[in-house]
């Protein structure tokens, strides 16, 4: 069986596109962003492909790209374009495959359906991305309440930022959610310095035990 693993949000702009990159580095893998919002800087899946040092080919192109930097919705109500989630589906690759979405987990992709729909559709295995900053305790358990309303599987949570023990705790414990490890926060972030932090704060073969 082929891994696929989809990395997701409690928030937009919390490390999940570094996190991203490493992980799709650590296994081999081919990196997809289904939808892509905001064209104007360095995109997500250049930005995996500049930090992860992932080759072209396993960058898979974007089934939506839209201009305006927004929530999908509006920016497909101002592009002028339609988004079809039936039409989002997980492309078939030779290699494991990151799949990364938008913002947080109930961000809407539609007028009628957020990404944890399609997420839902997918049933693929779920890593949740969280900050260990003040108010990441409520937006985690939120964020996990809210993917299992749905039956989605969660895989486990990864932490990004400084340690927080407590908080990484009660949010194990409260949430009932496997903890995968913690991404510090890097200065300078380069591809040679994300890839030693991947491999100093986390258990490549872990994340390999989602495709049992």
């Amino acid at each position: 069986m082929t891994l696929r693993l989809v990395v997701t949000g409690t928030d937009t702009n919390i490390g999940k596109t570094v996190f991203s990159a490493a992980l799709t580095e650590a296994l081999g893998a081919a990196y997809w962003k289904p939808v892509q919002s905001g064209l104007s800087g360095e995109t997500d899946s250049e930005t995996v492909q500049r930090l992860g040092r992932i080759p072209p080919e396993h960058i898979v192109p974007e089934a939506w790209r839209l201009k305006t930097p927004a929530s999908p919705h509006l920016a497909a109500r101002i592009d002028n374009v339609r988004i079809d989630p039936e039409a989002l589906s997980p492309p078939l690759t030779d290699s494991p495959l990151v799949i990364e979405g938008a913002g947080g987990v109930l961000v809407p992709l539609t007028e009628s359906e957020v990404f944890a729909d399609v997420f839902a559709r997918w049933q693929i295995p779920l890593i949740l991305c969280a900050r260990t900053g003040l108010g990441t305790i409520n937006h985690t358990l939120l964020s996990l309440e809210a993917l299992r309303h749905r039956s989605i599987p969660v895989f486990g949570v990864v932490f990004i930022g400084d340690e927080q023990a407590e908080t990484q705790a009660i949010i194990r414990k409260l949430g009932n959610v496997n903890c995968l490890g913690r991404l510090p926060l890097l200065d300078p972030l380069t591809p040679d310095t994300l890839a030693q932090a991947f491999h100093d704060h986390f258990d490549i073969s872990c994340f390999q035990k989602a495709a049992l």
